[in-house]
Parts: structure tokens; sequence; C-alpha cells
């Protein structure tokens, strides 16, 4: 529990940028598969970003048995599923 928690509140510091990215999607291409396409792309990007230049943040989920790729990966699909759902709502009022 304490690991998943930990993982939310990572990703409390992007959800602003998620949440700023999906209004873009969701304007431009609201299909649901370019979205979550998109969004692996980013998340792929971020992790580049972040294994290169915050190792600080990340030695904090290695001491607490968390991998990189665990890491992004449950990222990953927390924010696929918040990405589905705001297109598929989208889309039926848009």
């Amino acid at each position: 529990m304490q690991k998943l928690s930990s993982i939310f509140v990572f990703y409390k510091s992007l959800f602003l940028w998620s949440f700023l990215v999906n209004i873009f999607i969701v304007i431009y291409n609201p299909h649901l598969i370019s979205a979550i396409l998109t969004k692996l792309f980013l998340t792929a990007v971020v992790w580049f970003i972040i294994t290169n230049t915050k190792r600080k943040k990340v030695i904090v989920f290695k001491n607490l048995g968390i991998s990189m790729l665990s890491l992004f990966s449950i990222l990953f699909v927390i924010d696929a599923i918040l990405t589905s759902a705001f297109v598929l709502i989208m889309k039926e009022f848009v």
C-alpha cells in the first residue's frame, strides 16, 4: 500500500501536464487509440528525462523496492485510464 501511495504522490506532480495534454488531444484528435499512443510516447519521454536528470527523485522509489520500469508502467496505466475516461466523456459532449 505504501508503494502505491508513493506512486500516486509522484503522479500528482505530473497530473497538471497530463490534463493539459488530454485537453489538447480532445481538441485536435479525439480518438481513443491515438490518445493512448500519445500518452505512451509522452511517458517514454518523461522516463528518459527523469532518468537522465533527476536521479535523487528516483532513489526514493528504489529504496521502496519499486523499479523504474514498474514505476513508469504503473504511471502509464493510471494515465491511460484517466485519459480513456476523459476522452470518452468528451466525445459524448463535443
